[in-house]
């Protein structure tokens, strides 16, 4: 009885990780900065929220190599470099991504 309920458990643990992985997977990539209002700019923060320090502005058009997302609050904060300078590393909010 014991090795069926592990097994049932292990099944679903690993179930769970395999659609985690599929989830991030589809997040990495290349994405542009779009939406952002004329005269402002996506701030790129050191944290996944609005408390951390701002680290850089971004512009519409900007192409950045997103590596995972993750839920923060009400926002989905993306772990993102720059495009040509992969060292600037930073968070950005989803909702002004689009895929490339």
């Amino acid at each position: 009885m014991r090795r069926a309920i592990f097994a049932v458990f292990t099944a679903v643990f690993m179930g769970s990780g395999v659609n985690i992985a599929v989830a991030a997977d589809r997040s990495a990539g290349l994405y542009q900065v779009v939406g952002v209002e004329e005269g402002e700019m996506l701030k790129m923060r050191a944290g996944p929220g609005t408390g951390y320090k701002i680290v850089l502005g971004l512009p519409n058009g900007t192409v950045l190599r997103v590596h995972e997302c993750d839920q923060t609050g009400g926002t989905r904060w993306c772990k993102a470099s720059l495009k040509q300078a992969r060292r600037m590393i930073g968070y950005v909010s989803w909702a002004y991504l689009k895929e490339i």
